[in-house]
This record gives structure tokens, C-alpha cells and sequence, in this order.
């Protein structure tokens, strides 16, 4: 047995002895690359791979991760699974979709499914992008924003203007703020960095100066000083695509929300399409319809004000039916 796990260490599998996830035994092989980091990151990694398991628990099948330690291990991280004739593999984050498409066309016979990746065509018959309606997750934050502010001006700093899923997700937080207070103030700052806490929370720092008190984050490492100064002025943080109250516990006390993508379900429910129905491809939106994105809990709020919940879950359920768009 320490054999088996030194052997697993080496290679980076959380697999057999390691931690292999069992169906019947008898079903689909199915794997899981990470982005960069830890495999219980509480964000992107740890739910695209709690969905696999299930989704392998669904239909019968066994999931094995690979933890990646290098960009440069994206391509050889996969071809593991391709050498062991696995019959899905997921990738995780938008950074490995060249290595995946590569790989996808390579090796026609296996279904590949990208976490937060747009396949553009022509799109291989095996490959199917799992994508999420941010805007709408935006919108719920939003809603929570423009009721709880006192002072009517709220924020969003985002880490580049040029990453739709990121102006998506401010523009439906500045419109669902909007929805339930006209007159609400949005000021929007993108710092054009993923990866700089002092950038962001210096851009924090000059909103709460103008009379902000919600913030809300879509800009990666750069949002964790986002959420640290909202916490040290004792103004409100949301956070975004998991529930941050979990996965940045040094600013849980301030925030309040998140405007999350339910990684979990994508993954589960992309293999769950592939057993009943075959190879899936194209781009797969996540959404209202399918449970595939949402707000957080409330937290922080106490009370919670009264009709929130109430219009949170209307919001949900317009957008759900078509009668409420985002993004006009």
C-alpha cells in the first residue's frame, strides 16, 4: 500500500489506493485534469471534480483526478488519461482548452468536456465546451447589492476588459442593482490584471473614498484585495463563481453573497448527456434553466431585509422562463 501511494504521489493521480472513485466497476472510465493549484482548492478544481464523481457515481463508472503543478504539464497530464484508454476526460479552466482541443482531435474516440471553455469552430464531434450564463449570477448579485446599500453607490472591479465571462458578470450586477433601485450609483473599475491583491484592493480603497459600501469581485487573486479592503472599511463584499465565504475564509465576515457557477452540476450533468446520448460537442450553457448558476447564501445580513429571498428567487424564476434578460 505505501508502495501504491508513492507511486500515485510521483505521478500526481488521486487514484486506486489514492483515492478512485468506484461505480460498478464495469462502466466508464472517466478523469479530470486540473488547472494549476490543489485539488481542494474550494473553487474551480474541487467542484468540477466533486461533479464527476457523482457524475461517474450516476452512471456507473470510475473517476480518477490529475493535479496539475505546471501549465507546462497540461498536455502530458491528459495524454495519461488517453494512454489509459479512458472514455472522458474533463479539463479544468480556460488555460488548458488548446492542449484539450489538440487532444480531442487527436483522439476521436474519447468524449472531452472543458470547464469554462469556448470552443470555437470547427468544433471536434468529441469535445463540448461547459460554459455558464454569468450574467445572470451577476443579476442575482446584484439584486442582493442594490437592496442592501445605504449610501446608493455601489461597485465592481473586474480583472480585464477583455474576458467576457467578467463584463458579462458586471454588466448583469449593474442591472440587477438597478432592478430593485433605479437611482443606485455602479462605479466599475477593471485593473487589467487577474493577479495583483494590492491592485485591487487600492481600486477598492478609492471607490469606498466615494461613498461605495458593497463590492463586488470578478478578478481572480487580484479580488482577494478586493474583499480585504471591503472587510478592513466594514463595507459588504460579493464574491464570485464559488461561495467565497467558504474559499477566502480571511474575508468571510464581510461578504455577504457570491455570484456562483454550479461547476458541480456542469460536470455531473455533461457526463450523465454523454451516457444517454453519446458524444456531445459545441458549447454548453449552464444556466437558470438547468440549475447551473446562481447566488450564494446570504450571510452577514441579519436580518435578512425583508423580500430579498423573495426577489431572488422571482429573478430566478423569470429567467428561467425567458421573461427576464440580463442583459437586454
Amino acid at each position: 500500500m505505501k508502495r501504491l501511494l508513492a507511486i500515485c504521489a510521483a505521478v500526481g493521480l488521486v487514484a486506486a489506493a489514492c483515492g478512485v472513485i468506484p461505480g460498478t466497476g464495469s462502466g466508464l472510465k472517466i478523469g479530470l485534469v486540473t488547472d494549476i493549484g490543489q485539488l481542494e482548492d474550494k473553487s474551480f478544481n474541487e467542484f468540477s471534480w466533486k461533479g464527476v464523481q457523482d457524475g461517474a457515481k450516476a452512471v456507473g463508472g470510475t473517476a480518477q483526478a490529475i493535479v496539475t503543478k505546471d501549465i507546462a504539464d497540461y498536455k502530458q497530464n491528459i495524454q495519461q488519461f488517453v494512454d489509459q484508454k479512458y472514455d472522458v476526460i474533463v479539463t479544468v479552466g480556460f488555460l488548458i482548452s488548446t492542449d484539450t482541443l489538440n487532444a480531442a482531435k487527436a483522439n476521436p474516440s474519447i468524449q472531452f468536456f472543458g470547464v469554462d471553455q469556448f470552443i470555437p469552430d470547427p468544433i471536434p464531434a468529441n469535445y463540448q465546451g461547459l460554459l455558464f450564463n454569468e450574467a445572470q449570477a451577476g443579476y442575482l448579485a446584484g439584486i442582493v447589492a442594490g437592496t442592501i446599500t445605504k449610501s446608493g453607490k455601489i461597485g465592481a472591479v473586474g480583472g480585464r476588459s477583455d474576458v467576457p465571462p467578467v463584463v458579462n458578470y458586471i454588466k448583469g450586477y449593474e442591472n440587477g442593482a438597478k432592478s430593485v433601485k433605479s437611482t443606485v450609483t455602479v462605479s466599475i473599475n477593471y485593473v487589467e490584471d487577474f493577479n495583483a491583491p494590492d491592485k485591487g484592493e487600492a481600486s477598492a480603497k478609492t471607490m469606498i473614498g466615494q461613498g461605495v459600501d458593497v463590492l463586488f469581485q470578478v478578478a481572480g487573486l487580484t479580488g482577494a484585495g478586493v474583499l480585504r479592503a471591503a472587510c478592513n472599511a466594514k463595507v459588504y463584499g460579493i464574491g464570485v463563481d464559488v461561495d467565497q465565504y467558504l474559499s477566502l475564509p480571511d474575508s468571510a465576515a464581510c461578504i455577504i453573497t457570491s455570484a456562483e457557477k454550479h461547476l458541480q452540476n456542469a460536470t455531473r450533468d455533461g457526463i450523465k448527456r454523454f451516457k444517454d446520448k453519446g458524444k456531445q460537442t459545441g458549447n454548453f450553457t449552464n444556466d437558470a434553466t438547468n440549475d447551473g448558476v446562481g447566488a450564494s447564501p446570504i450571510r452577514n445580513l441579519n436580518p435578512v431585509p425583508a423580500g430579498l429571498t423573495d426577489k431572488l428567487t422571482q429573478a430566478t424564476n423569470d429567467m428561467k422562463s425567458g421573461k427576464l434578460k440580463p442583459i437586454p
